[in-house]
């Protein structure tokens, strides 16, 4: 049976010592990771950054990105970084990361946004990137967006063959990908080519069964090895969207994105999605619903 795991996005605090004590409360109540987003817009804190203190500040609890927006660095940068990371934590770094799909990042910082189908294959360039250079040895690559010459970055990440690889994933193209070369799955909501939002003709239970089979399909012989979840939008009872989230959660009371009624009934509705669709990593995506997620985190993880 799949052990329970969850994770709890944090974006900011107005302090190291505020950031500190939020990484040990999380520590001490149940989570297994703490996760920073990456956008360029918005009140959030900056993620390698973010984290490094983070796991300075903790002993246990396991530090990543939900996730990384891969046009924002050059993966032989982005490969240094992290695992520098993962040396200082103790090797205790999740990489998550994706294509990138904001508009509004794209468009306050001068990028291009690609369409998704490029977005995708330069993602997928960049995962055989970071793969190389975490290996032993020079490493050289000739692709279409990433060219590498013979080399040999150190330090190597402590965790072998790697960090573990969270793959955020909602469109089909991009859940195959996941299936394919990630560890853990994230599943969520398309978002439109444009970069403006999530897809509202994506979510809600039929939608996240599809992705499931699409997943069991791509991964194959993986499927067994991998580690599903999604993330948490409404826990306890029903609150307003954040203002600056995209997370739309008005479809999804069916599935486990959303969670309403007692720690009981949460976890009991945990147990199902983890007992008949394996999936088992679950994100707490609002701070606001960390209090009330807590006696769930701590029954289910025990």
């Amino acid at each position: 049976m799949r052990r329970f795991r969850f994770g709890a996005v944090v974006r900011e605090a107005g302090s190291a010592k505020a950031w500190a004590a939020k990484a040990r409360r999380l520590e001490g109540s149940g989570f297994d990771v703490l996760l920073v987003p990456d956008h360029l817009v918005g009140s959030r804190l900056a993620p390698i950054a973010a984290l490094t203190a983070a796991a300075c500040a903790t002993s246990r609890l396991r530090v990543g990105t939900m996730v990384l927006a891969n046009d924002f660095r050059h993966p032989a940068v982005l490969a240094k970084e992290l695992a520098t990371l993962d040396l200082l934590s103790g090797g205790r770094l999740e990489v998550g990361i994706g294509t990138g799909w904001m508009a509004d990042d794209y468009t306050g910082a001068g990028l291009t946004l690609d369409p998704p189908g490029v977005r995708i294959e330069r993602l997928r360039e960049a995962l055989d990137v970071l793969d190389g250079l975490w290996g032993q040895g020079p490493f050289s690559f000739d692709g279409r967006h990433y060219q590498i010459t013979g080399l040999d970055q150190q330090p190597k990440p402590v965790q072998k063959p790697r960090p573990p690889l969270v793959i955020g994933a909602g469109g089909a193209r991009m859940l195959r990908l996941a299936a394919e070369r990630a560890n853990v799955v994230n599943i969520g909501t398309r978002v439109r080519p444009d970069g403006s939002g999530p897809d509202p003709l994506d979510g809600g239970l039929p939608a996240l069964l599809d992705k499931l089979a699409a997943i069991r399909e791509a991964a194959g012989e993986r499927y067994a090895r991998l580690e599903l979840g999604t993330s948490v939008l409404q826990v306890g009872e029903r609150k307003a969207e954040e203002p600056w989230s995209a997370a739309d959660s008005a479809a999804l009371d069916e599935t486990p994105q959303v969670l309403l009624g007692t720690w009981y009934d949460m976890a009991d509705k945990l147990r199902y999605w983890r007992d008949e669709h394996d999936m088992s990593y679950f994100v707490v995506h609002h701070e606001r619903d960390l209090p009330a997620f807590e006696a769930v985190a701590e029954d289910l993880a025990t």
